[in-house]
This record gives structure tokens, sequence and C-alpha cells, in this order.
């Protein structure tokens, strides 16, 4: 007994070593130490011996078998760990291959212009206001010196909101609201300019868009001149459309303001030579003023202490100029291969 014993030992550190998968190990440890195997039948037979032999044979036994069963859990410890190398192996991404790389994004061109010209007039110590898109007719319309019968109204043709019981609201048509909001909210002085989205009845077309963007400003303090507005706005058309740019005042109408002027550009394209685009050499870019006395009365701000100037410009109108766009509906339609000339986010 003792040397089948040893005989099966030796036969099943063999076999579970020589076991190349896990199927296979479990075959060798049912011949080992499976029921018809001849360990069994050592095991079965103990009990024919004299006392003090089954006693000495016995120990061997559970020897055997705590050896053999060591040995089988040892190797398939090993085929699983060689298994799951294998697994991991199969899974891993093939990085010997360059990677496909993402396509860099781009800021909008009404984002680009938008930071240039707010930068602007902060390095001119302005500050930045927002205000509501939804407003009601006093902050756009009567506040600005523009009443329920003024013609100013109907060319804004201005989008109300049918919400219940509020006739009064409406989407902004200018950025002007925010100048309003501003002075009702602050004391003298003020230097603000006010970037946001305005909403009139437009038809889309190369030149109009339903939905655009305007940059309002303002200052009030004391002592400002029409000389102010005609500096400050002649130094930030040159540092939005280079130092050899000139400019130019003719006047103009606008509610809010007394005097009104507008100011005109020379052509980025032909230096003021007169081209297809401009026609005479200039481009109108601007609405500007003087405060009126009204505007700042209806703000609580007294007129004969203050005064101040206004203007609007069109961010939209900026960027078509200086990236030179064709058609204004580009800047909306988001035609990737378009938006993709102006360059990598910064």
């Amino acid at each position: 007994m003792l040397r089948s014993l040893e005989r099966e030992r030796e036969r099943g550190f063999r076999a579970f070593s020589e076991a190349a998968t896990i199927a296979e190990l479990e075959a060798a440890q049912v011949a080992i130490l499976g029921r018809k195997a001849p360990f069994s039948d050592v095991q079965r037979a103990v009990g024919t011996l004299e006392p003090d032999d089954r006693k000495s044979v016995g120990r061997v036994i559970n020897e055997t078998r705590a050896d053999l069963q060591r040995a089988s859990d040892e190797r398939r410890a090993e085929l699983e760990a060689v298994a799951e190398d294998a697994l991991i192996a199969a899974d891993r991404v093939d990085l010997s291959l360059p990677g496909r790389r993402p396509r860099p994004g781009s800021l909008h061109p009404l984002s680009l212009a938008e930071d240039e010209i707010v930068d602007v007039f902060l390095r001119l110590g302005y500050r930045v206001a927002e205000g509501p898109e939804i407003e009601d007719e006093w902050h756009n319309f009567e506040a600005l010196n523009i009443p329920p019968d003024h013609p100013a109204r109907t060319m804004k043709d201005s989008i109300y909101v049918h919400l219940p019981g509020h006739p009064e609201l409406l989407l902004r048509t200018e950025t002007s609201s925010v100048q309003i909001r501003t002075m009702q909210s602050q004391p003298p002085p003020v230097y603000i300019v006010a970037p946001g989205r305005v909403y009139r009845r437009e038809t889309a077309d190369a030149t109009h868009l339903p939905v655009f963007h305007q940059v309002e400003g303002l200052v009030v303090d004391e002592g400002i001149t029409f000389a102010d507005l005609k500096g400050t706005l002649d130094a930030v058309a040159r540092a939005l459309f280079g130092q050899d740019r000139e400019t130019k005042l003719g006047p103009a109408f606008f509610p809010f303001v007394e005097p009104g002027a507008e100011l005109a550009v020379t052509c980025m394209r032909c230096d003021g030579a007169g081209c297809p685009v401009c026609g005479n050499g200039w481009i109108e870019l601007l609405g500007c003023g003087m405060v009126h006395p009204q505007v700042l009365e209806n703000c609580g701000y007294d007129p004969e202490r203050y005064t101040g100037f206004a203007f609007g410009l069109g961010i939209d109108r900026v960027a078509i100029l200086k990236y030179r766009i064709p058609d204004i509906r580009l800047l909306v339609e988001g035609d990737i291969r378009f938006l993709a000339q102006f360059g990598a986010s910064r």
C-alpha cells in the first residue's frame, strides 16, 4: 500500500504539472484522486489492516492527499494567471500606428469680433454691462425718448412676447436698454459697453438678419463733450481696422441722442479710393451722439451737471467687414467648412 501511494504521488505530480489547460487539470485530478483511481482503492483497503498498520498507512494517505491537492491548486492558479494574461493580451489596443487626431475647434467669427471689440473698450477703461433679452416697453423705448406714437417703433418692427397679463414685454430691439438699467442702478460716472443679441422683424438676406448682435456704449460724466465722442470712436475704429483708417462723422437723427451722428471709416478693400463694396471710399460703421438730456432725466441724472455720449456698433457688421464675408447669412448657417477658416480656438 505504501509503495502504491508513493507511485500515485509521483504520478499525480507529473500529471498536474503537464496539464496545459484547466480542463486537462480537472481530468488529471479525477484520474489521480477520483473514486475509481488507485489512490481511492488504497483508501478503501485500509479497513482490512491491523490497527497499528491502519494508523500508519492512514497517516501516509492523508499526507499524500494533501500534497496532491496542494500541487493541483498551485497548477490551477498558474493556469488561471496564464488565461487572464491571454485575455488581457487579446483586448489590448494596438497603439503601434499613429492615432486619428481630433480636428481642433475654432471660435465663431462673431465671438472673435465681439472679443476684439470688448477688449478695445476694456483697455480704454470701460466695463462690460449686461441686461435681459426680454424687455419692457419703458426700458426699450420710452426711457430712450421713443414714445408710443414715435415712428421709430414702427421702423424697428418689434417682436412682442405673448405672456398673459404682460402686454408690454418684447424681445429687445437694441442693447440700449442696458444703458438705461445701468444709469438707474448707479450714480455717474458711467463708462460701459453692453454686448448682446437683439431681435427685429427682418427678412434674412445678404445684409440683414432677424437676430443679430450689438455692442452699445455709454459714457456719462461731468464735462463730457462731442470731442470726447469723436476721439473715442476714432481710436476704436483704428484699433479694429488698422491704424491707417480714417474716420468721419455725418449728421443723423436718433431719438435718444442730440446731436446725433453716423461714423464712417475708409474702406478696408480700396483704402478710400472707391470700389464695388463701398462705392465712394467710405463705409458706414455705427450711429452715435450726445445723450439726450431727457434720457438723463428719465434715469434720475441731472442734465445740467452731467453730459455723456452713446453709440451702437453692430458686431455682425464688424465681422463681415474684418473677415470679408460676402453674405451675413453665413454667420448663422453653421457650415463647418466656413467656420473652420477662423483658426483654432483660444
